[in-house]
């Protein structure tokens, strides 16, 4: 195992599940990426939500340039090895003053992967603070199972089914990922963690880059497509691409729609249908809280 993270680095993510905060693009870098992703939000309109800013590493060549960074992938070696695959990327964005939140969840729950060989980046292109709405994560969580979820749809939550686990976080497990501008975090997959709205005047704005070793399989028929960001590939689980061509951003913009329709799909439950349910018959009793390995 290389990489730029040392021993203690690698032992404290096994232990915890989470790493931070680590340097990645630093603030000049960070800030000209923000930019051209405000650009983007701004292209996809007002009624844009997290999810239709899924996968863009594939179709904008500043995200695909994000997802190869060696700054970043040089950090992701020290917890998956020499052979990474940037399989799924999802912009995180709240705006000023807005009650957008993610709630508690584990993200195994639901990508349909079949290893937890998985790390999530999570790269701050703005600050990410307790009053901009930072992620929280429970540190040793990602040692449990998979713990039941219900799926709320809640217009104010930022993930694909506004997801949402079902057993009592402990406040005072709670550790806030606070980054500045240009620094990143690493989480596992399982890790249960959410975030509270922005209740300042600025943008906070995340990167999140959701890497596999080449083992890892996507369910469904055909292979997704994903970048070989260092190592090699030897079980052509994916369909790998190179760097998207500089097009307008308008067609880029269609062309990440029209994809997005059939990957998201992936992670929706079957009987999901183009409406959003309800959430009515969903218990409100939780289960047991949550005890950190």
């Amino acid at each position: 195992m290389t990489g730029t993270l040392d021993s203690q680095q690698r032992q404290a993510y096994q232990d915890d599940g989470v790493l931070f905060p680590l340097p990645a693009l630093g603030a000049e870098d960070a800030g000209r990426a923000c930019e051209l992703a405000l650009q983007f939000l701004d292209c996809l309109g007002p009624d844009a939500s997290a999810v239709d800013t899924s996968q863009v590493h594939l179709f904008l060549p500043w995200a695909y340039d994000l997802v190869s960074d060696p700054r970043i992938v040089d950090a992701v070696e020290g917890v998956l090895g020499p052979d990474i695959i940037a399989w799924g990327t999802t912009l995180f964005a709240k705006p000023p003053c807005t009650g957008s939140l993610v709630t508690w969840h584990q993200d195994g729950t639901y990508w349909g992967l079949d290893s937890t060989h998985v790390t999530t980046a999570w790269v701050a292109l703005t600050s990410s603070t307790r009053d901009n709405g930072c992620m929280r994560v429970v540190p040793g969580t990602q040692e449990l199972a998979i713990q039941p979820h219900v799926d709320t749809f809640a217009d104010d939550n930022l993930l694909s089914r506004g997801q949402e686990i079902q057993v009592e976080v402990n406040e005072q497990e709670v550790v806030d990922l606070e980054l500045a501008a240009g620094e990143m975090s690493l989480h596992h997959v399982n890790l249960v963690h959410g975030s509270d709205p922005n209740s300042t005047d600025g943008w906070r704005v995340g990167f999140t880059i959701r890497y596999v070793t080449p083992d890892v399989r996507q369910e469904g028929d055909t292979p997704p497509r994903a970048v070989l960001v260092r190592g090699e590939d030897t079980h052509g689980h994916y369909e790998l691409i190179s760097r998207p061509p500089d097009i307008p951003l308008g067609e880029a913009v269609a062309q990440l729609a029209e994809y997005n329709r059939d990957f998201v799909a992936r992670i929706m439950p079957a009987n999901v249908s183009d409406e959003k349910p309800g959430v009515d018959g969903i218990a409100d009793s939780r289960s047991d809280s949550i005890r950190p390995a």
